[in-house]
């Protein structure tokens, strides 16, 4: 018998005949003598649904009233979910975040766990019931309900599976598992039997929305056994997400994915002064905006240029922030473009192959494709391309046919 918690998004529960038969599925792992904790999102297109219709009454809601709204979506699943399962006479509970106990931070819409506690999971265990649990959602210390963000009901399902020393947590989505590149946009994509934490953390941060990148690094922290599965066809053994000394890497590059959720903004003659960049990224940082890649040019005249990239989601706020910033500094103007991508290459072996970033540039010139930004780490390079024409898929099929990833697996 084993512990296992299991994670349905928002398509694996979209209409009637799906919801029976995640139910069912459900059923068979708990007729195998396991016990069960199911996390749901919102089904089909429902917290897209409500947000339109808050935006149509109010352009700039209080986040702490849209986390009232967007909670709503999960309870939805949660009932008809536990609906079917009475139905077939599987003993079964539904609960929001809160009355599971998950205990988050104040920041609404971008919520972070802080505590599970384990007494109502371990009584309706204890009685034998599967628990469902709506995804996405908690609680501060103070009542009120939070929301974790987008992607937060891989975050609940992790946490959960973490704090109850799961022996599994499976994530059942639409796709069969971690492929190599979308297949969407790529042709002869492969799909992955194995996939590091650290691997899949970077596909995950750099656009691949196979699962949420906190998601990943609650379970690299936390050693939580992960894998990734198809709802539609559970026969499928899916992927499963390791460390990396679970894995002989034969192939140096794993995967590629793209971004479409990218800004640049550039800051041109800055002084070359200490804390300059401080004063620019704290001010960022305070408005909870991301900062991804960074580049500085070289000092000329005792002034520089500096350029980042943000989500698009944050455009207006970054360059309201950097705006207010340009008497107080003195930098001469800023710039921002919002029709670009980025394009990443990710892969464990990187760390001692040699080769690997000239290959990249070398395949993107051959394509005509100019590159506006770079950046690196032991296993990625990313580069921020044009997001016109069929740049993108362009990009990703050349690089997914470079290093052979049709051949993984």
């Amino acid at each position: 018998m084993a512990l296992i918690v299991q994670k349905y998004g928002g398509t694996s529960v979209g209409n009637v005949e799906r919801i029976k038969r995640v139910a069912q599925n459900i059923a068979s792992f708990k007729e195998a003598g396991h016990d069960v904790i199911v996390t749901v999102s919102a089904p089909g297109d429902t917290t897209d649904e409500l947000i339109e219709v808050a935006m149509q009454l109010n352009e700039n809601p209080s986040h702490r009233e849209m986390d009232m709204l967007l909670s709503t979506g999960e309870q939805i699943s949660i009932a008809l979910l536990a609906m079917a399962l009475e139905a077939i006479d599987v003993p079964v509970i539904s609960l929001t975040g809160a009355q599971l106990g998950i205990i988050t931070d104040s920041e609404h819409m971008k919520a972070r766990i802080k505590e599970i506690k384990q007494e109502r999971i371990n009584r309706e265990i204890a009685d034998n019931k599967v628990i469902i649990v709506a995804g996405f959602q908690g609680m501060t210390d103070k009542r009120e309900i939070t929301t974790l963000g987008r992607g937060g009901s891989d975050t609940t399902a992790v946490a959960i599976a973490a704090a109850i020393k799961a022996d599994l947590c499976e994530i059942y989505t639409d796709v069969d598992g971690v492929y190599t590149a979308d297949p969407r946009i790529v042709d002869h994509t492969s799909k992955l039997n194995q996939i590091t934490y650290d691997e899949m953390l970077e596909l995950a941060s750099l656009g691949a929305k196979v699962l949420h990148p906190r998601s990943v690094e609650l379970a690299k922290i936390n050693q939580v056994k992960l894998c990734v599965r198809s709802s539609f066809d559970t026969s499928k053994e899916g992927t499963f997400v390791v460390d990396q000394n679970q894995i002989e890497k034969e192939f140096v590059v794993t995967g590629v994915a793209s971004d479409l959720n990218v800004a640049k903004i550039g800051i041109f003659e800055v002084p070359d002064q200490p804390g300059i960049a401080n004063q620019i990224f704290t001010a960022l940082a305070d408005a909870k905006i991301n900062v991804d890649m960074i580049v500085q040019s070289a000092m000329r005249n005792n002034i520089n240029d500096i350029a980042f990239t943000i989500p698009k989601d944050d455009l207006n706020k970054a360059l309201a922030i950097v705006n207010d910033l340009k008497t107080s500094i003195g930098f001469s103007e800023v710039v921002y473009a919002d029709d670009i991508a980025k394009v990443s290459v990710v892969g464990a072996g990187m760390v001692s192959a040699t080769g690997v970033a000239a290959k990249i540039f070398s395949t993107l010139a051959d394509a005509k494709i100019n590159l506006e930004m770079i950046s690196t780490s032991e296993i990625k390079v990313s580069c921020i391309i044009k997001n016109h024409d069929d740049n993108i898929k362009k990009a990703m099929q050349r690089l997914h046919d470079a290093f052979e990833l049709d051949k993984l697996n």
